[in-house]
């Protein structure tokens, strides 16, 4: 087995893609965290990062080790605390996609450390599969089929999509064609979009001229500049959209999403007492939002 320190020094490397900052996170030189991490390597027989002039990026062999060893890392520490009590405080180490913690999340993450203050949230966000794919976590909220990220799920709720600009725009659009006078801004990744909307809307989806962003974030940023109308996604984009100044197009009108968030999870049996602990206060919490 390696050494536990140089697995210490490897999480804290990894975690901060430098050597600079894991040094002053633990306490120690650069130069003593590149030769433990190089100790560790030489032990593996194979290299964990690429190194670059201000920063390292892990290899296909790093980041296959990571998990197992934040995994690791973490039952010892909360077996030491459990046991010994050095600390009142118990982490969750929750990934999100990022609209659901933009627009979701942050309203609730106050109540939820209301009811358990021993409980302190380690939350990352991402937008791709690959992004929740990496790293160590207790829980995962995630967008889309649920069996590709974890065995076991929960509903937490879905979506409506609705088109928005801004109000100039908004103004001139009285029915579903006039929609097509403008750039209709697409999030690619999304099963549910323009061409269900418009079908819906009862307007034929090859006569609009689509515009791309990578995230629902980034297309109300876009109609916010004016550059076309995008797709609102409540309840999670409800905050964007007032951010942004963006109205409704065609009130009343919206469609329902075709997919919607899940909580991921190995093994429900398994979950360690804080990610129990989460998992019913979103669910709950979510019910009682009204939000489905």
């Amino acid at each position: 087995m390696p050494s536990l320190n140089w697995l210490r020094v490897f999480e804290a490397a990894a975690r901060a893609e430098s050597f600079a900052r894991a040094a002053e996170q633990l306490n120690m030189s650069a130069a003593a965290v590149s030769q433990q991490v190089r100790s560790l390597e030489e032990k593996l027989g194979a290299p964990l990062f690429e190194r670059h002039a201000h920063s390292v990026r892990l290899t296909e062999a790093g980041r296959a080790y990571l998990p197992p060893v934040q995994q690791a890392l973490m039952t010892l520490e909360e077996a030491t605390e459990g046991i010994f009590g050095q600390s009142r405080e118990q982490g969750l180490y929750l990934q999100c996609v990022l609209i659901f913690a933009h627009g979701i999340l942050a309203r609730g993450l106050k109540d939820f450390e209301a009811q358990h203050p021993g409980v302190s949230v380690m939350l990352s966000t991402g937008n791709s599969a690959r992004d929740l794919q990496s790293g160590f976590s207790d829980l995962k909220i995630i967008f889309g089929n649920p069996h590709a990220y974890g065995a076991e799920s929960d509903r937490i709720m879905g979506e409506w999509l609705f088109p928005v600009a801004l109000p100039e725009i908004a103004a001139q659009i009285s029915q579903p064609g006039d929609l097509l006078q403008w750039p209709l801004i697409e999030v690619g990744t999304h099963r549910s979009g323009w061409r269900q909307v418009l079908e819906e809307a009862r307007v034929r989806p090859g006569a609009g001229r689509m515009v791309f962003a990578d995230s629902t974030i980034m297309a109300m940023s876009m109609a916010r500049e004016g550059r076309g109308i995008a797709l609102a996604r409540a309840p999670a984009s409800d905050g964007e959209m007032r951010g942004a100044g963006l109205q409704p197009c065609l009130e009343g009108f919206h469609v329902r999403g075709s997919q919607a968030y899940h909580l991921i999870y190995e093994d429900l049996r398994g979950l360690r007492k804080p990610a129990r602990q989460f998992r019913d206060w979103l669910l709950d919490w979510v019910a009682t939002q009204g939000w489905d």
